[in-house]
């Protein structure tokens, strides 16, 4: 028996219920779930955004050249993995962790590349993505893949202008990091 499905508005078949039987191959469940932060019982988004901070502290990530074309693919691999965990796990399941590894490389992008910079982001986009600024909260009840990836997009938009807002004001000379 297949779980009850009906056209969602983004134009996806995408469940209603989870589906424990459908089977997701294991590269898309490392890619979804950021290396399996998303199975992680308590804070994977969390774990996820560390790991997106994590991948950006890699010395040159932060070139346009490289966390562009990171982000485009995160964006489409992400948002098909997501799908994919979506339908067995249920409406953007916690285990989907790749929304919140692209958010903070939007969050950072093009951002001075220092650890005042890259905390506060973090935690600007953490809260951000729990508190959904419109459109995201619109995106976050939106089933599919796409719908689950860009919520966090929409949150690491809005996290970047206020980190380079604050990296303009010179928050780092008042903080001790």
């Amino acid at each position: 028996m297949t779980s009850p499905t009906e056209e969602s508005p983004n134009g996806t078949d995408a469940p209603l219920v989870a589906d424990p039987s459908f089977r997701v191959s294991w590269p898309v469940r490392l890619f979804g779930t950021g290396l399996f932060t998303g199975f992680s019982p308590i804070a994977s988004g969390t774990l996820g955004s560390l790991l997106g901070l994590a991948i950006y502290l890699i010395p040159g990530f932060e070139h346009p050249y490289v966390i562009m074309p990171s982000c485009a693919l995160a964006l489409v691999l992400g948002a098909k993995a997501a799908g994919s965990l979506e339908r067995r796990y249920g409406h953007d399941p916690a285990e989907v962790t790749i929304d919140e590894i692209l958010g903070m490389w939007v969050s950072l992008f093009l951002v001075p590349k220092s650890i005042s910079a890259a905390v506060a982001a973090f935690i600007v986009f953490r809260v951000l993505d729990i508190v959904k600024p419109w459109p995201a909260r619109k995106f976050d009840s939106l089933r599919g893949g796409m719908g689950i990836m860009m919520d966090d997009v929409v949150a690491g938009i809005y996290t970047n202008l206020l980190v380079h807002l604050l990296v303009r004001l010179e928050f780092h000379t008042i903080l001790p990091f």
